[in-house]
């Protein structure tokens, strides 16, 4: 059997991460046997249909490196892949169930329904009580005759129970009468989605659904089906929730399902926020799977790697964190991982808002990888080129380097002529720099320590007082250099 998965996103906004996993791990389910993954788009619902959703979706997948194997935009054996183009498909089989005595004609008003739920007593959660479950076919054919609107329900069992096996949770077992007589086609004609769910499966011969665990107790809604209809069920792999962590500000952890008020859940949020598409998919790739054998002390997975070591026996049941800080980690990571040509190509975008002379790309390649963990930190650790901010002049002050306002006055003073006259490269200005220190009989900290603080203004730097005053450009160091020293002076 060739292993076929599907993903089947409604366009109602933004790719959630949880969407995204569900996506990654049918993806790896299928690629891993060498089976194909196919993309569906679920617009049934109409009402909640969000213009350019389903472009987001195609960007999303792209970006992450998902290449689905049939879709609306590629084609495929088994179109059409949008569900509304697929409207005709869904009736027939639902009237094939009535005429079979497995579904029924339902007449019922929506008043009738409201008045069920609002005289039930308290608490209790009320099904549909089956009013038209066993109408007479004479019934059934007047009020069709006389035009009355209806939608099919499914006859569900109502006595025993309903067991089915999933990969990851094993065996579940559901009470027959908790299971509602599910609507099939609405009033308006369209499919319920849990009908055009199974129709499509099933006519797009799915062998694999991968979900979330929230589905576990519907499952058996769309067993009954393929059961009343004679086909085979598909494997379930249901998948652990992701939580989300807060922290109060008494230091207590609380978790609870992810949402937008734990940080950002959406994919695109994420690479806004400097993330790359492929740390975000090695990181949600673990988040509810563990590798094992040759990989299981693995973190760092290309989409290969990912193929080859994923295995559904490594699902987890229990729910997984979010973890922004991990995230954060491997981000950085594949950072450090990143040649020469994709670091530019990720940096430059800064580079350019900051006026840095291409002369310093090597340089700035090699001060900030170990020191970014996001791209767009960049700006921030490079803000002292912009501008020079009016720093406490206290920053000259620093008992590690020796220095205090009078020896930074001095050191600014012996330094602007050496400075002045030296190569503006780092061997040159560190060699002038020691030079000066050995002349004055101090430590190079003496002179490094104002020199950086009157250029950059900050006490942090990627990098020290060569890499800042070549960052700068001699003109505008010494000019700064110039500022450093008046203001030391009191002018």
């Amino acid at each position: 059997m060739r292993i076929r998965t599907r993903f089947a996103p409604s366009p109602t906004g933004f790719m959630h991460v949880g969407n995204l996993r569900t996506a990654l791990y049918e993806y790896l389910t299928a690629k891993h046997e060498g089976g194909s993954f196919v993309l569906r788009i679920e617009d049934t619902d109409q009402e909640r249909y969000v213009e350019g959703a389903t472009q987001v979706i195609y960007d999303t997948l792209k970006l992450a490196g998902l290449t689905h194997d049939e879709g609306p935009d590629i084609g495929g054996d088994y179109g059409p892949y949008v569900q509304s183009e697929r409207k005709d498909i869904y009736k027939p089989y639902a009237e094939q169930l009535v005429k079979d005595g497995k579904a029924y004609y339902c007449f019922c008003s929506k008043e009738r329904l409201d008045s069920l739920r609002q005289n039930a007593p308290e608490g209790t959660v009320v099904g549909y009580d089956r009013h038209c479950r066993n109408l007479s076919s004479e019934e059934v054919e007047a009020n069709l005759k006389a035009g009355l609107p209806y939608v099919i329900r499914q006859k569900m069992p109502t006595e025993g129970e309903s067991t089915y096996t999933d990969l990851v949770y094993g065996d579940i077992t559901i009470p027959n009468d908790e299971l509602d007589d599910q609507i099939l086609i609405k009033a308006d004609g369209f499919p319920t989605y849990n009908f055009a769910n199974v129709i499509d499966d099933h006519t797009m011969g799915i062998t694999h659904v991968v979900r979330g665990s929230e589905y576990l107790s519907s499952t058996p809604k769309y067993n009954a089906l393929y059961e009343a209809f004679g086909w085979d069920i598909p494997t379930y792999i249901h998948l652990p929730l992701i939580n989300g962590k807060s922290v109060d500000e008494e230091g207590n952890v609380t978790v609870s399902k992810l949402s937008k008020r734990h940080g950002s859940t959406g994919f695109f949020d994420l690479v806004n926020e400097g993330f790359l598409p492929k740390a975000i998919m090695n990181y949600i790739a673990l988040l509810g799977w563990c590798p094992s054998g040759e990989y299981e002390n693995q973190e760092i997975f290309s989409m290969e790697e990912l193929i080859k070591a994923f295995d559904i026996n490594g699902i987890s049941k229990s729910p997984s964190v979010f973890d922004y800080d991990k995230l954060e980690w491997m981000n950085g990571e594949y950072i450090k991982l990143m040649d020469k040509d994709e670091f530019l190509s990720n940096a430059k975008p800064y580079y350019d808002e900051l006026n840095v002379s291409p002369d310093t790309y090597d340089m700035l390649e090699e001060l900030l990888k170990p020191r970014i963990t996001r791209f767009t930190q960049i700006p921030e650790k490079l803000a002292f080129m912009k501008s020079l901010e009016n720093y406490d002049l206290d920053l000259y002050e620093h008992k590690k380097s020796k220095s205090t306002k009078e020896t930074a006055l001095d050191a600014l003073e012996s330094a602007i002529p050496v400075l002045e006259e030296c190569d503006w490269n780092r061997d040159a200005l560190g060699e002038a720099i020691k030079n000066l220190a050995e002349k004055k009989e101090v430590k190079n900290s003496v002179i490094m320590w104002p020199v950086r603080i009157a250029a950059a203004g900050v006490a942090v730097t990627p990098g020290g007082c060569s890499e800042v005053l070549i960052l700068l450009g001699k003109e505008e160091s010494l000019r700064r250099i110039n500022i450093g020293l008046n203001r030391l002076k009191g002018n």
